[in-house]
């Protein structure tokens, strides 16, 4: 999560120069949000991540020498990089978007959305939150609430939840306060929102997500609909 009074850091990686330009227009015109870095490969993305240390990373995911999903699975599993990855692809493809939540995106995008989607995903993600396009949310909710056989045309290897998706069966039960937090996480509430409703404190929602291995509101959302709270 980015301190308020500094601006959000974000490294764009896609092969496509005038993709990257686009995207450095709309989010260099923010006060609140600076381009730090571009990459036009996975390993590029990787190199940069390292030296830069973004907060936010919008990753393409058909790219020479290594694709984005690999490079995200390697940008999250390193302890020294704490940045947000938002997958942003041209493909609306279900086998994409699930690697994508598994390798431990944060988002999901497509490139026919808006320039205030980009600056939404970009802020939800700096502050902590996950952001999915609303063509794929639907899809992503029906896939992890169920144990329905994969879609046609995905790997049953890479179609399953995510593995870093927490389990229903919490090592520690959920108290009845503690699901009515979730189920306000799955209804879409911020933080505030779900503090003023509840009469609780903001960092009792936080530590939620680390209650439940979540690590983001995105997986909260899933673990939500999966114990039937949402």
């Amino acid at each position: 999560m980015t301190d308020a009074s500094t601006p959000i850091r974000v490294l764009l990686v896609d092969d496509h120069a005038m993709l990257r330009a686009g995207f450095r227009t709309i989010l260099d015109t923010q006060p609140d949000i600076t381009v730090v870095g571009e990459a036009a490969t996975g390993a590029e993305a990787i190199a940069q991540a390292t030296a830069l240390r973004p907060d936010v990373i919008t990753m393409d995911v058909q790219m020479p020498d290594m694709d984005g999903i690999e490079a995200t699975r390697r940008i999250v599993a390193d302890p020294e990089i704490s940045a947000a990855i938002a997958i942003i692809t041209t493909f609306d493809r279900d086998d994409y978007l699930y690697q994508a939540l598994d390798a431990g995106a944060s988002g999901f995008l497509l490139k026919n959305a808006g320039p205030e989607d980009l600056l939404a995903a970009v802020r939800a993600l700096a502050a902590g939150d996950g952001m999915l396009a609303p063509e794929v949310t639907r899809r992503v909710l029906a896939r992890f609430s169920t144990a329905s056989a994969p879609t046609s045309g995905v790997e049953p290897a890479r179609a399953s939840a995510p593995a870093t998706t927490p389990a229903v069966a919490l090592a520690e039960p959920l108290t009845e306060r503690e699901a009515e937090v979730l189920a306000l996480l799955a209804d879409a509430r911020s933080n505030a929102e779900i503090a003023s409703a509840l009469f609780i404190g903001e960092a009792t929602v936080s530590r939620i997500l680390q209650k439940l291995g979540a690590r983001d509101r995105v997986q909260a959302v899933v673990l939500a609909h999966r114990m039937g709270l949402a």
